[in-house]
């Protein structure tokens, strides 16, 4: 049979999770706030409009920004402020 080398190293605990702080489409969204149009539409190269749709809706929950919702309408992406 072969053998398997390995190691053990003591430790005191676990490492907690690095969570990611931010998201590329925060920009999106801060660009969105900072403009006066109550909708538009996005797009963004090299992603599918539900994709986009789903991340946007992430950051904006993950952010807690209230009145904004992202949909998707004959395959466009919009950002609404309501």
């Amino acid at each position: 049979m072969n053998d398997v080398k390995f190691d053990f190293k003591p430790v005191e605990e676990k490492p907690r999770r690095k969570h990611r702080t931010g998201s590329k489409y925060d920009a999106v969204l801060d660009a969105f706030m900072k403009g006066a149009a109550e909708l538009v539409e996005v797009s963004v190269e090299g992603k599918e409009t539900n994709y986009l749709r789903l991340q946007l809706s992430n950051r904006i929950g993950a952010r807690e920004i209230g009145g904004v919702t992202a949909s998707v309408v004959n395959g466009v992406l919009y950002l609404e402020k309501e």
